[in-house]
C-alpha cells in the first residue's frame, strides 16, 4: 500500500476511472447482444433502434477514452454489416 498522499489519491482515482471504463465497455457489449437478438427476431424497426443506440454508446465510449477509436470504428462497422445483412435478407 502506498505511503505518500498523492499515491493514495492516484490509486483511488485509477480505481474510479477503471470502474467507469468497465461500465462503458460493458454497456457496448450489452447493446451489441441486444442488436443480435433483434436481428434474430427479424424486426426491422427494433434492429434500426438498437443499431442507433449501439453506435451512440460506442461513440460515447470512444469520446471518454474507454475504447480506442479504431476499436470503436471496427465495432460500428461490424454492427452496420449485421444490420444491413438482416435488412437485405
Amino acid at each position: 500500500m502506498a505511503n505518500i498522499a498523492s499515491q493514495k489519491k492516484r490509486i483511488l482515482r485509477t480505481e474510479r476511472e477503471r470502474i467507469e471504463n468497465r461500465l462503458l465497455t460493458s454497456t457496448v457489449k450489452t447493446h451489441f447482444r441486444r442488436l443480435e437478438s433483434a436481428i434474430e427476431g427479424s424486426d426491422a424497426e427494433a434492429i434500426a433502434g438498437e443499431h442507433k443506440q449501439l453506435v451512440s454508446k460506442i461513440d460515447k465510449a470512444v469520446q471518454k477514452g474507454a475504447m480506442h477509436k479504431n476499436t470503436g470504428a471496427r465495432k460500428k462497422s461490424k454492427a452496420a454489416r449485421l444490420a444491413a445483412a438482416s435488412a437485405a435478407a
